[in-house]
């Protein structure tokens, strides 16, 4: 008899993302062996590739696909796994690549812990992992110690706790998110770790696009969370197709113990409201089903904004002139979604914070090139200034 259905959701979903972690790390190495002459990759291409059925001679990787690796056919997946490296000559023989799971000790995050201990050692990876204290609430070190504990008591090692202390700016939770991100990078770095796994579900995923609706700032909102991001591909995201229950149930099913952040359920907090407000009162004014549209149109929000992003990209070095200026003429001829692009990245570049800077913003200095009167100069986020002159657009420190 097999494991309950719930466990054997978040172990393939687990393993699919971690037989993706060996295939770039092997191709990254190999990369640098081809360079080099050198040897001693950290496995064995033929071995790996006949674990997942790839090529290594196929493109580049998908974010969250490796070709060939996963059976058409739902819920097959090789059970093959690369060699140990003790099995390699001791020439070539090198320490285990490391991966951690973040974990609050919540359901989603325990789910993954497990799926992490029971399929890392198979594929002759090192699993760790961190919790983060932020110190919001009494007696945050004692609970983040029991994580520990419980990780530890998974088989997990490395295993660490975390205390960060949460600034203030961007509210409460943009605060908490950005402590948390730099804790786990700085761990990740410590530890040598070539991924970071993180226990976002569809839910979470179906909140991240409501959340960007709000905002009104664009396709690149709508598109919620990634399945990979960071830098180098750090942060992997193994959950985003299953949802909070599969990960509860998987929980119950192993017996093991969770802690229900009380932030989750207070209605002070942004995305608390709209996870015990707001998406049930979409789903009783429009039926079952909800969560999964709007990670589905997550899904082909990002597949959009990735195809623009890479178009203005490319349109930005026909816009400029000798001396590197924006040539209004030139940007007017774009599609909007282009040109209003290639202005955000021309903002950034020249000291606007990126995350200050907002679609209103950028609206302002589109108007500079479509709607043209002789007006003064756009002030922008980071002391940064907008203005044209003599049909070119002048992005600066102010």
């Amino acid at each position: 008899m097999g494991p309950h259905p719930a466990v054997a959701a978040i172990r393939l979903a687990v393993r699919r993302v971690l037989h993706d972690i060996l295939i770039e790390l092997n191709r990254t190495t190999s990369g640098a062996d081809d360079a080099t002459g050198a040897t001693g990759t950290p496995f064995a291409t033929g071995t790996l590739a006949a674990a997942t059925g790839t090529s290594f001679a196929a493109g580049p990787l998908a974010a969250a696909e490796v070709p060939g690796s996963v059976d058409q056919a739902p819920g097959r997946y090789s059970d093959q796994v690369p060699a140990q490296s003790a099995a390699r000559a001791p020439h070539e023989r090198t320490a285990p690549p490391v991966v951690l799971v973040a974990c609050s000790g919540g359901a989603d995050s325990m789910a993954l812990a497990s799926a992490l201990a029971f399929e890392a050692p198979k594929l002759g990876i090192r699993a760790g992992g961190v919790t983060v204290d932020h110190g919001l609430q009494p007696g945050s070190d004692l609970r983040a110690d029991e994580v520990v504990l419980r990780l530890r008591e998974l088989g997990l090692d490395p295993v660490e706790a975390v205390a960060v202390t949460v600034g203030r700016e961007g509210g409460p939770e943009a605060a908490a998110r950005d402590a948390r991100y730099a804790a786990l990078d700085a761990a990740a770095d410590r530890h040598g770790a070539a991924a970071i796994l993180l226990g976002h579900t569809r839910d979470d995923q179906a909140e991240t696009v409501l959340l960007g609706l709000a905002r009104g700032s664009g396709i690149r909102s709508l598109s919620g969370m990634a399945a990979v991001s960071g830098a180098d591909g750090r942060y992997r995201r193994p959950f985003l197709q299953l949802d909070r229950q599969t990960a509860r149930k998987a929980c119950m099913a192993q017996s093991l113990p969770v802690w229900d952040d009380p932030h989750n359920v207070d209605p002070a907090y942004t995305r608390s409201r709209l996870r015990h407000e707001g998406l049930p009162a979409l789903e009783k004014a429009l039926g079952k089903g909800v969560v999964e549209a709007l990670a589905r149109t997550a899904q082909l929000s990002r597949d959009d904004a990735d195809a623009l992003d890479a178009w203005a990209s490319q349109a930005e070095a026909s816009v400029r002139d000798a001396t590197g200026l924006l040539e209004c003429a030139k940007l007017y001829a774009l599609p909007p979604a282009v040109r209003r692009r290639i202005l955000r990245r021309a903002a950034i570049e020249a000291g606007a914070p990126a995350g200050s800077l907002f679609a209103r913003h950028i609206e302002e200095v589109d108007r500079l090139i479509t709607g043209w009167r002789g007006q003064g100069a756009i002030n922008l986020p980071g002391r940064v200034v907008a203005q044209r002159q003599g049909g070119r657009l002048v992005i600066r420190q102010g």
